[in-house]
């Protein structure tokens, strides 16, 4: 796989994007996914607990940002250790929560670069059939 796949599919997880084909979205609302892309028919949840790596990505990310912004905070500015604790803590709990969907697809987009699934003779009916029906 070359650089710049791996770019393109990264981009298209930041997008919140399907990784094989870019143009299926992954949400139907703010928590709830699509099961499969509406375009090229990627299956989303390949098995049960498919998204717990989606889980430390999110954990790595808060953790990164609190942590470097606690120290950043701590040498620029004059706020008390109290202050500084409020803070990060506020944004420990609603951080995640923001970043829920970037990191489900994320992982989605990873997992995708290590394990592509190639389409397969009848999801490429399925995607006939759609395109057919428009």
């Amino acid at each position: 796989m070359r650089i710049r796949d791996i770019g393109r599919i990264l981009s298209r997880g930041a997008r919140l994007r399907c990784p094989r084909c870019g143009e299926g979205v992954l949400f139907a609302g703010f928590f709830s996914m699509h099961t499969q892309c509406s375009h090229c028919v990627l299956t989303f949840e390949r098995e049960q607990g498919y998204f717990v790596g989606a889980i430390y990505v999110n954990y790595a990310a808060t953790t990164l940002i609190a942590i470097t912004g606690f120290l950043a905070l701590d040498y620029f500015a004059s706020l008390s250790l109290s202050q500084q604790l409020l803070l990060w803590e506020s944004f420990a709990i609603v951080f995640p929560l923001f970043f829920f969907r970037y990191s489900r697809s994320l992982w989605l987009s990873i997992d995708y670069l290590f394990n592509p699934a190639e389409p397969t003779a009848s999801n490429n009916l399925l995607v006939l059939r759609r395109k057919s029906d428009q």
